[in-house]
């Protein structure tokens, strides 16, 4: 196996969002388990981010994942707008903006492994595009792109022939035109970024998804017949969430902080009696939302543990930090059967947890839906479990 080390080499390169970051993340331990090298290439920041949140496995403990720390130029760091017309959380684009130079650390670190291996496999977010565009003048080079939403939203949002055979394909569930819309997803400059990005995804030799054919079948047939027509390769390789906790993933808890306080919590309830309600790392409510959510989970009289927090920045680690006004007196009234996780919150732990009985998603963002119902899939679901999503 040692003299095959080099054959292939595998450079990652997420968007620096949470959602994206952690899914190429997991990907990457799942390619490093055949003894393929891997280079997880980021923002100094969010490469910080994502392995200090990171669940299930420790990435100290794999040898063959290399982490690729760069700078990039400052950002504008303004807040969410929980009072915004538009869910989306645009408060992140100037982070998007300023990831796109790493092109030029990209380039460099190609051109410094190309010698290295006999393939050089690029896979990239595919808002991330234009950043590994020079892998073209190495000649051992390819590169796949990487979608974080699913294969349906992604075929209704980029192929007008595929969604036409898609609307043909539901037309009888009574799915109305305005379900499919993609009208309010995004910001108008959005928009933009997302076009110039999808440009450069063209140089790619396919893509990869993190969702599987039990879950998509009809569309990732309707996909790969299109993109064999483009001499394109589609690769469903998902969940790529991990199916079972390591306790070497402890070592990066402390053991008075707010995963094990939570845990603690969660061991002293009876097994299926609890529900986590979770809405993301992107999604921001008002103030009248997170009363009504408040006041339902209250007058439920269910257990439940609650993550509460602002969306994140651009930067996590910022001190401005707002936290999140609950009722006055709602966490006294509801103590005694429900916790309010107002930290970063250890999903999969919980999800995994025998007292979890049930959990609701609710995510505003269109995007991150189809992430989050396969994580809880792949990592929650026992027969006695109940699961909600919504968008």
């Amino acid at each position: 196996m040692v003299a095959n080390q080099n054959k292939v080499v595998v450079v990652m390169i997420p968007l620096p969002l949470q959602g994206h970051l952690n899914q190429l993340l997991h990907l990457s331990r799942l390619i490093s388990a055949h003894n393929v090298p891997v280079h997880f290439v980021c923002t100094t920041a969010h490469g910080r981010q994502v392995r200090l949140r990171l669940q299930g496995w420790n990435p100290n403990t794999i040898s063959t994942i290399f982490f690729h720390d760069l700078p990039i130029p400052p950002f504008a760091c303004p807040p969410p707008n929980p009072n915004s017309t538009n869910k989306f959380p645009s408060h992140l684009q100037p982070l998007c903006e300023a990831a796109t130079h790493l092109r030029d650390h990209v380039a460099s670190l190609l051109q410094k492994l190309s010698p290295t291996t006999n393939r050089l496999v690029v896979i990239h977010d595919s808002l991330m595009s234009t950043v590994v565009q020079d892998f073209v003048c190495l000649p051992n080079a390819e590169s796949y792109t990487f979608h974080s939403v699913s294969a349906f939203s992604t075929a209704l949002y980029t192929s007008e022939k595929v969604g036409e055979q898609i609307r043909k394909l539901i037309e009888s569930q009574g799915t109305t035109e305005y379900d499919l819309s993609f009208d309010g997803c995004f910001t108008p400059d959005f928009k933009k970024f997302i076009g110039v990005q999808h440009e450069y995804a063209k140089l790619s030799s396919g893509r990869i998804y993190n969702t599987c054919r039990v879950i998509e079948q009809p569309i990732l047939d309707l996909l790969e017949i299109e993109a064999r027509s483009r001499n394109k390769t589609l690769w469903a390789l998902g969940p790529f969430n991990p199916l079972e906790l390591k306790s070497e993933s402890k070592v990066l808890r402390k053991d008075d902080g707010p995963v094990e306080k939570c845990l603690n919590w969660l061991d002293k309830q009876a097994s299926n009696s609890v529900i986590f309600v979770s809405f993301g790392t992107t999604t921001s409510f008002s103030q009248e939302q997170i009363i009504e959510i408040a006041t339902g989970l209250e007058m439920s009289d269910q257990k439940f543990v609650w993550v509460v927090r602002e969306a994140d920045k651009g930067d996590v680690f910022s001190d401005d930090i707002i936290r999140v006004k609950l009722p006055e007196g709602f966490e006294d009234r509801v103590k005694d059967r429900g916790l309010v996780v107002r930290e970063w919150a250890p999903q999969l732990d919980i999800l995994a947890h025998p007292s979890i009985g049930g959990f609701m998603m609710l995510d505003q963002a269109p995007q991150n839906t189809h992430s989050n119902s396969l994580y809880c899939m792949a990592h929650a679901l026992r027969p006695t479990k109940q699961c909600g999503f919504g968008n």
